[in-house]
């Protein structure tokens, strides 16, 4: 299987990843795990996805929470910017303190920096494309980005998405987010392949700030 359609991955991620998505839909095909009576009902885990072949090989200079600039140009990165805010949390709801939000993505043009991608779009140099942030006592992140371009692969056209890599107290869960506003999603091979719990990978818009969009991810902990 590809990753995220532009090349091989490691089969012992994939594999992983798909194994344990597996298993999460099997077990949590409602959404939720049982609870005896007088327990609240647990939440399902944030659905996985394959981590793809643009994970960075070397890590950029920079891996702030603001991916539009790039210390020492005075341009901005071209594109529309984003906020995206979430929460990382266990299945019980409650905060994760301290877990490890990692994401990288193309940029406006639909491009990874990245020696393996094809694409021929232009790369951007005021984006960082990568960044590295905690989560607070209260289990809150927050990025400031571009939106990402969609792009052809050999397994069809992929949506805008943003990869990530979390990591909690015991567990690690590699996703992709993608954005309520596109159409393409539903087309989309590994989206798709998310099932029933697709709806887990797809950030809410603020409806207030069309640029804001907030996305919770759900550890298999608590």
């Amino acid at each position: 299987m590809t990753g995220n359609g532009r090349g091989p991955t490691g089969p012992s991620i994939d594999d992983v990843r798909l194994t344990r998505r597996d298993f999460a839909r099997g077990g949590l095909a409602a959404g939720l795990l049982w609870a005896a009576p007088g327990q609240a009902q647990q939440r399902a885990p944030t659905a996985e996805s394959p981590m793809g072949p643009f994970y960075p090989i070397e890590r950029p200079a920079e891996s702030d929470a603001d991916l539009t600039r790039v210390a020492g140009r005075s341009e901005r990165a071209q594109g529309t910017i984003i906020e995206l805010r979430g929460r990382v949390l266990d299945m019980n709801g409650r905060p994760i303190s301290g877990a490890t939000v990692e994401l990288w993505q193309a940029n406006a043009a639909g491009r990874y920096a990245h020696p393996a991608d094809p694409a021929t779009a232009a790369l951007d140099p005021n984006f960082q494309g990568y960044a590295s942030v905690a989560s607070d006592a209260q289990g809150d992140w927050r990025i400031i980005t571009v939106k990402p371009g969609g792009y052809g692969s050999p397994i069809g056209h992929r949506p805008p998405h943003i990869h990530f890599d979390i990591r909690g107290r015991r567990h690690r869960n590699v996703a992709q987010l993608y954005f309520p506003e596109e159409a393409g999603n539903a087309a989309d091979t590994l989206y798709r392949a998310l099932g029933d719990q697709a709806a887990s990978s797809v950030a809410a818009r603020d409806a207030a700030n069309p640029n804001l969009y907030r996305w919770d991810v759900v550890m298999m902990e608590g």
